[in-house]
């Protein structure tokens, strides 16, 4: 058995080796903490240092990308620069020579000032300062086809967009210039005059005094010619403009635009327009009464309310169709014989809503006038005594009256209930569901009957 003094030894011994071991361990994770302290501070100071560099090399590559837009904002103001004075240039020898050049060159000029008034708008006031437009306009009287082109296109350029410019160019005389006569001209050169009426034209929208209208017998003979309908229609549309003015009812009635607007009403190409400018004349006595002479109304109008594809044309037509009705016995009478009431029921069903309820309101004009009340402003106006689609004089003539009118109600009726089956029978074909609706949709009505 050992002695206490050795067991002592060995445990001193061991308990030394074991210290020694754990300094040697603390020192050891010390160092790999140190290892590891100074890893992350290298690493950091890389990373602060690269983003420094980013940051640097951003800030350099921002001032550059700066640099280059400001030396392409100077390139390109310097080329607007250069185009202004180009143009100026330009500008400056055109009107040198519309001026003071022979015909030759003011026809070059008048070209290139259509080209500088289409391609900039600024450059239209300081061409209209430089005072072209006279020089323009005499150059529309001439014989010269090609000068007289030129000089109408410059003008259409100039007045495009402009209320000032449009009455400076009417101011200058421009609508006693314009040829009296389609013959003398070509079928572009009526186009391009056209084009230029429809612009000034709408000066009398804005109320602007024209000193005289000496330009309608022209327009009446490109309405009356085998001209295009793009020119008709350009014509149509300056006479529209002109017909929103009262004081110009008269010069277009007297001047025999009536006529011709109602054969142009039935071309559905121009037909809106030409309808359009016949309900502005008919508003005014002188184009009321034209009207209802005519030999083509009602019947005229009345074929136009059966238009399916051109709603606005049955409106326009509708409207018509009421001012004359309006307080007319006669006129109710022509329309009924012509067959108004059957398309008017077609109207109410398969209309648009404003044509919808413009013939509700003359199938109600043509019930039985005696239980109906009109208001000034709801329908014709009758008096006490007893009115059946005229002015009949006893009752005997009332009951006629009454009779046929119920029996003119019914035929039409069935014609219309025959087209609405053909249509519900072809709509089958396609669709079954198409038919339940429409079938729901048409039984669904209620008709003023």
């Amino acid at each position: 058995m050992p002695s206490s003094s050795s067991f002592w030894t060995v445990s001193s011994i061991n308990l030394q080796f074991f210290t020694r071991i754990r300094r040697f361990l603390q020192s050891k994770s010390s160092r790999k903490r140190k290892q590891r302290s100074d890893q992350f501070r290298v690493s950091k100071s890389k990373s602060e240092s690269n983003d420094k560099k980013k940051n640097e090399k951003a800030e350099v590559e921002k001032l550059e990308t700066i640099k280059v837009m400001e030396k392409q904002s100077e390139s390109i103001e310097e080329e607007e620069e250069g185009k202004e004075e180009f143009c100026e240039i330009l500008l400056q020898r055109s009107v040198k020579k519309l001026h003071f050049g022979d015909w030759e060159e003011k026809e070059i000029a008048a070209k290139e000032i259509e080209t500088m008034a289409k391609r900039d708008v600024r450059a239209r006031k300081l061409i209209m300062e430089l005072g072209v437009v006279p020089v323009l306009v005499s150059m529309v009287a001439s014989d010269a086809s090609s000068r007289r082109s030129s000089a109408i296109t410059a003008l259409i350029q100039l007045a495009d967009g402009s209320f000032t410019n449009k009455a400076m160019i009417v101011e200058a005389g421009i609508l006693s210039k314009l040829p009296k006569r389609t013959d003398l001209v070509d079928e572009s050169t009526r186009s391009q005059i056209a084009e230029l009426l429809l612009s000034l034209s709408s000066l009398a929208t804005t109320q602007f005094p024209f000193a005289s209208l000496d330009f309608l017998p022209f327009l009446r003979d490109i309405l009356r010619s085998n001209s295009s309908f793009d020119t008709k229609e350009l014509c149509l549309g300056a006479l529209f403009n002109l017909s929103t003015v009262l004081e110009n009812a008269g010069p277009l009635v007297s001047g025999g635009f009536v006529p011709i607007l109602l054969e142009l009403s039935s071309e559905k190409q121009v037909s809106e327009k030409a309808l359009a400018s016949l309900g502005n004349l008919i508003v005014t006595l002188m184009g009321k009464k034209a009207i209802e002479e005519s030999s083509m109304v009602p019947e005229s109008l009345i074929d136009i309310l059966s238009w399916e594809d051109k709603p606005k044309c049955q409106e326009i037509s509708a409207y018509i169709l009421m001012i004359l009705a309006h307080q007319s016995s006669s006129q109710r009478q022509k329309m009924a014989n012509a067959g108004i009431v059957h398309v008017l029921l077609e109207v109410v069903l398969l209309g648009s809503t404003l044509a919808q309820k413009r013939a509700s309101k003359l199938l109600q004009w043509f019930k039985d006038e005696r239980q109906v009340r009109m208001g000034p402003h709801s329908g014709p106006q009758t008096s006490r005594t007893v009115m059946s689609m005229g002015s009949p004089m006893n009752e005997m003539e009332a009951r006629e009256g009454k009779r046929m009118m119920k029996s003119l109600v019914k035929e039409s009726l069935y014609r219309n209930m025959e087209t609405i089956t053909e249509r519900a029978n072809i709509a089958a074909a396609e669709s079954s569901s198409k038919l339940k609706s429409l079938i729901i949709s048409t039984s669904s009505k209620s008709l003023p009957y």
